[in-house]
């Protein structure tokens, strides 16, 4: 499994302590930035290029962005046909969301989570497994037939 992990400033200083965690449990992770912090940045910048990532491989990528609320990456890495974005709060949340919504990106809110909740939620987001059961699946389906228009 690879990981892509983006975060605007906001999320910076959490983005880099999730990197050396996942590093220590030999993860493989890709940074795709914001690689210094700048007060400046776009939060949906980071969300797209996850995103755009993750649909290079969506069976064996997944994805985590991060920025002070986590709504705005969510909504952004949710514009992308074939992401599965949700905003984690508790890690029984994010296993239902892993379980039964198949999310493949993971929205961390940095100025309302501790390091130590992320990381509990990280570890749900990357060792849960998708939910195989027909309506789930059915379910999936549909969303995927929803156009933006």
């Amino acid at each position: 499994m690879t990981v892509f992990i983006g975060a605007d400033h906001n999320g910076f200083a959490l983005k880099n302590t999730l990197i050396d965690y996942l590093h220590e449990k030999n993860i493989r992770i890709e940074d795709l930035g914001n690689y210094d912090y700048d007060p400046e940045d776009d939060h949906p910048d980071f969300a797209q290029a996850v995103g755009k990532a993750v649909l290079q491989n969506p069976d064996d990528f997944r994805g985590i962005v991060i920025c002070g609320s986590g709504i705005g990456v969510s909504i952004a890495a949710n514009r992308l046909n074939g992401i599965y974005c949700a905003l984690g709060f508790n890690e029984e949340q994010v296993k239902h969301g892993r379980a039964n919504d198949h999310i493949n990106v993971l929205a961390l809110p940095a100025e309302h989570i501790t390091d130590e909740e992320a990381k509990g939620m990280v570890d749900i987001f990357l060792h849960t497994e998708k939910n195989p059961k027909e309506k789930y699946l059915r379910r999936i389906k549909k969303i995927d037939q929803i156009q933006h228009q």
